[in-house]
């Protein structure tokens, strides 16, 4: 009788697949800081609870009061601020 491995086979497919995976992660970098991003922040456009960070009146993210609360910010691609209606850079 012949027996048959598919060891080795699913060992290469496996390793090819992981090795694929790793080299997608690492291609995909990601901006630590806002500059390298190119983002600003757009004062007045946040919707209640979903600011970005503290605010003169909340403690941190997500505590705006209001929609629209004039000093609470989001962080938006560079030039998108004037685009939005009530949005400010200050």
């Amino acid at each position: 009788m012949q027996k048959k491995t598919l060891a080795a086979p699913a060992l290469f497919i496996g390793s090819a697949m992981a090795l694929a995976i790793t080299v997608a992660t690492l291609s995909v970098s990601v901006p630590a800081t806002a500059q390298e991003a190119k983002a600003e922040k757009c004062y007045g456009v946040a919707a209640a609870g979903k600011n970005d960070c503290k605010t003169a009146t909340s403690s941190c993210a997500g505590t705006s009061k209001f929609d629209r609360q004039p000093d609470a910010f989001l962080m938006v691609p560079a030039g998108t601020c004037g685009k939005l209606a009530g949005g400010t850079v200050k």
